[in-house]
Parts: structure tokens; sequence; C-alpha cells
């Protein structure tokens, strides 16, 4: 028995004797999937301690349009694999220049922001969430995260930040002594462009990563939330905009690589 969570569902799978998947369980939909029909009494003998009133039993349901485009779906084309910083990783391992003491390399500490930043999204799958990472848009722009839930879809630019102090005058950005960014603009041309894309509103998200020192508004950016990397968890206890179903129709469009050369 080897219980699971597979896209936010609670999956109990069920082995044969030689490690094999004969059949899993599905608590939320009281339905026992057979892959080997032989084996139906053996299965349910099995699961007799885990199945809560009665159930559905039988093969595998027939795969839905969405699970079709997936499998369809060429590996070069699909941004799912894709890790937290991926083009970052790519381009520090084709070109990594020699560290200096005084002066570390930027993108180190923008792969550690978008890294922390993943990691702390990834884990919002088990509330029915996907994440996508390193979506890239024409042009050499890219989304650093791409979170599809039943909060919504939101574009997460993930900003190093540790210990720095932050200053957000909408569009401008200031980390410490660095020069201020209009970066609050590009963040909604982004979303804009990701929504034209999927034919779903984005929502364009700032995730401060570090902590920072010191984070202050002028004025509460239009459009943009503010959000530091221990608050991302929030983004998936929202609800109420998508359903399931929704969210595994645009998480199949937006995994696609043809889907984003349009914008």
């Amino acid at each position: 028995m080897v219980p699971t969570w597979r896209h936010g569902r609670e999956r109990l799978y069920v082995c044969g004797p030689d490690g094999e998947n004969v059949a899993w369980y599905d608590r939320e939909s009281s339905r026992v999937n057979l892959i080997a029909e032989d084996r139906r009494d053996a299965v349910l003998e099995a699961l007799q301690p885990f199945l809560a009133g009665p159930v559905t039993v039988g093969p595998p349901p027939a795969p839905t349009p969405v699970e079709l485009a997936r499998l369809s779906l060429h590996p070069d084309d699909d941004l799912a694999p894709n890790r937290p910083g991926e083009a970052l990783l790519v381009e520090l391992e084709r070109d990594p220049r020699p560290g200096h003491r005084l002066r570390p390399d930027p993108r180190r500490r923008a792969l550690t922001a978008e890294q922390t930043a993943g990691e702390a999204l990834d884990r919002l799958e088990e509330a029915g969430s996907h994440t996508l990472h390193s979506v890239p848009l024409p042009g050499g722009d890219r989304l650093h995260h791409l979170l599809i839930g039943p909060g919504g879809l939101f574009a997460v630019h993930a900003l190093y930040a540790r210990r720095q102090r932050v200053r957000v005058a909408d569009p401008m950005v200031t980390v410490g002594r660095r020069e201020a960014l209009p970066l609050l603009r590009r963040l909604r041309a982004e979303a804009d462009r990701a929504t034209y894309a999927l034919t779903a509103e984005v929502h364009p998200v700032l995730a401060l990563v570090g902590p920072p020192a010191d984070v202050r508004l002028t004025l509460p950016p239009r459009g943009v939330r503010v959000l530091q990397d221990g608050e991302l968890a929030a983004l998936g206890r929202q609800g109420g905009v998508l359903k399931p179903a929704d969210v595994e129709a645009l998480h199949a469009m937006a995994r696609d690589r043809r889907t984003w050369e349009r914008v």
C-alpha cells in the first residue's frame, strides 16, 4: 500500500508482490480503479481497512481531453519539468564567471530568490495548485513562476531582498542602495501577456525573498500584490475562482511552450 497525493487528491495505491501497481483507491471519489481485474478480490481485501462506506469498483476512467493533450505534448515543448530558476541554472552552467568576494555574481542571488519562491509555490500542489517555472516569453522575457490554482492565476516575480530595505513607490522598486527600477510596470505587462496567452486573468505578484529588513509602500501598488516569501502560501489558501477541471485545463495549456509564442 502506497499513499500519495496527485493533483491535490489523495490516492492509495495497491501493489502486487513484484511491486507493480494493480489498483488505486481515490478517497475523494470513493472509487477503486482496477488495473488488473483478475485481482479484484485481493485488492478489496487489502483495502478493506481503509474504505469508508460504499465504493465504486471498476477499470480506470477513460483519459480526459486534458490528459490526452498532456500525453501528446512533445517533451521539448513541455514546461512542467522546469525547475525553479531553470533559466538561470542553464545560464550559470554555460557562463559561470569567476566569483568575487566583494562583488558576488548577482545571478546567484537572483537564483536563490527564484528557488526559494519556487519551492514555496511547489508545496501548494497538495491544495490543488500547479506551478510552472521559468516560462519563456518572446523577446527574451520570462515569468519566474506561474501559479494556477483554485484561487486563480498568479505571475510571481521573485526579488532577492535579504536584510535589505525595500521601498515601493509605484511603479518604482528600490532594494537597498541599488538604483530604483520600474519593476511593477514590468510585472503588470508580463501578467497582461500571460492573460492574453491563456485567455484568463493573471494577477502579478512581487515576492520579496530574504526576508527583507524593512518594506515600505508609499501607496498600495496598482494591481500588484507585494508579499514576502513566507506569505506565498496564502495564494494557495484562496478559492472559489477556478474549479478543479479549469485548473487542469489551464495548466495543460500553460505547460505547452507553443502557447507563449504568440504573446
